[in-house]
């Protein structure tokens, strides 16, 4: 599975608001670290000087040696494995790359949708920066599976789960917005036609993107059991 990109902001002048929140450590070994990442922090800081705080400044404070292998957006919380030297880190990329690591994602969609379950395969190209694209021609293919959790009113949305078995960037996002149901809060991908200040807008649905990386599991790489992780959604 290749790695999972950070939101990119529109602007390079993007000053990225105080995270008030803790790191929240789930597992920690010799060799590697599983934590809990709250919304609204970089996964790595910014080219920006003021956007030095991240994941990755917090935990060298404590892990000089920690290194992240995927990361996740801006606003999206939740679980994230990290390596503690090299030879774990090669371990555990390669187990990222012949994609033995399955992760799901809670989110909440826009709208109410019908079938219980589903998949969703449209490839992704790069589309006007920071943006990505549905992109048939010369996109790469992205493969999206969905199980409704609950369906709620007033405002009218969808809570899911989320197996991606590719991790383009904004992968769950733009399929989100595809199938006609964006994820809440989201600051791209907020509904074909809109303005994302429109009254229509799934951005406006939400304070936080909703959307948390609930689970990931993976190889140990030195013992080889199977690690099932679990970060209790916040919403």
């Amino acid at each position: 599975m290749s790695l999972e990109c950070e939101s990119k902001h529109k602007s390079d002048d993007f000053i990225a608001p105080p995270c008030r929140e803790d790191i929240e450590i789930i597992y920690r070994d010799e060799s590697l670290l599983l934590i809990n990442k709250p919304s609204g922090l970089l996964s790595l800081s910014g080219k920006n000087p003021l956007n030095k705080d991240s994941v990755h400044y917090r935990l060298v404070q404590n892990y000089p040696t920690a290194t992240l292998l995927h990361r996740l957006d801006f606003g999206t919380s939740g679980i994230m494995l990290v390596a503690l030297n090299k030879w774990v880190n090669g371990l555990l990329t390669k187990q990222f790359q012949e994609r033995t690591i399955y992760k799901t994602y809670t989110a909440v969609l826009q709208g109410l949708i019908e079938r219980g379950e589903g998949t969703i395969d449209f490839p992704i190209g790069r589309g006007e920066f920071p943006l990505q694209k549905i992109c048939l021609s010369s996109g790469k293919a992205a493969h999206s599976e969905y199980r409704v959790l609950k369906r709620l009113q007033k405002p009218a949305r969808t809570r899911v789960i989320f197996t991606p078995h590719s991790g383009r960037t904004h992968q769950l996002r733009i399929h989100s917005q595809e199938i006609g149901h964006p994820i809440l809060g989201c600051d791209l991908y907020y509904g074909k036609g809109l303005d994302k200040y429109d009254t229509h807008s799934a951005y406006l649905l939400s304070p936080r993107l909703m959307l948390h990386a609930t689970t990931l599991d993976f190889d140990h790489p030195v013992s080889g059991e199977r690690i099932n992780s679990v970060s209790v959604c916040p919403f």
